[in-house]
């Protein structure tokens, strides 16, 4: 199981929102690119970043920061928000960066998934946020009456890299991950899930470990290792003991 540091852009900074709520930002970095190094030495294997003010303008803002950070370290780097084209998808992988994550155009647009599937096998994966079991988009703004489920399963015959799944009331808040929304998920679709949105401490992750026989690939994680109630060593080492 991956353990992946989350690195969310906000106007040049790294910041955690709680509850994907922009007015709830709390900044933790004002050099993205050196934060990224340092979980890079921390022994993380991969990053998420996640482009805040792209999610919310639709388009890529932070894109130069994502692109500085993926040349930047030697470790892969996924990344999501505002990515609703496939230029901006192609600009991304051509400039070293591993995964690309599509959320709402998923649900708005889901030729661009297709196509994108078909020209980046591997390389692309699915941000699935719900509220609720419900999915919601533009930034987490919206909910839609649209099952999280049902939209994976629309896309079960596509060569995706995995399922990112964060449950938004826990995002943040660090009040353990959605451990049967998480398990409901893989065991009705088959696909390969990352866990995101709750995680707080060791016990989180030690809690995930067994549904990695399901497919579990890895969780996500961000407030709790900038405030340091999880360390992002032991959560390493934990995790590789299965």
């Amino acid at each position: 199981m991956i353990i992946f540091p989350a690195i969310d852009l906000k106007e040049g900074q790294c910041v955690r929102l709680r509850q994907g709520d922009p007015e709830r930002a709390t900044v933790y970095g004002k050099d993205p690119v050196a934060m990224a190094r340092h979980w890079e030495k921390e022994g993380a294997e991969w990053l998420h970043l996640v482009d805040l003010d792209g999610a919310f303008a639709k388009k890529p803002v932070n894109d130069a920061i994502v692109l500085e950070i993926a040349r930047s370290v030697s470790i892969p780097v996924e990344v999501g928000g505002g990515v609703r084209t496939l230029d901006t998808i192609d600009r991304y992988i051509s400039g070293g960066v591993a995964r690309v994550i599509l959320g709402t155009a998923a649900l708005r647009e889901p030729e661009i998934v297709e196509k994108a599937c078909t020209s980046y096998p591997g390389k692309i994966a699915l941000g699935l946020d719900a509220r609720d079991g419900k999915v919601a988009v533009e930034g987490w703004k919206e909910s839609t009456p649209t099952d999280a489920v049902d939209l994976v399963i629309r896309f079960t015959g596509l060569q995706l890299a995995a399922v990112i799944y964060t449950d938004i009331h826990r995002d943040g808040m660090q009040t353990g991950v959605n451990i049967e929304a998480t398990r409901r998920l893989m065991e009705m679709t088959g696909m390969p899930v990352i866990a995101s949105g709750g995680v707080s401490n060791l016990h989180d992750i030690e809690a995930l470990l067994d549904l990695q026989a399901l497919g579990l690939l890895g969780v996500i994680t961000g407030r709790a290792i900038y405030e340091g109630t999880l360390d992002i060593k032991e959560a390493i080492a934990l995790a590789r003991k299965r």
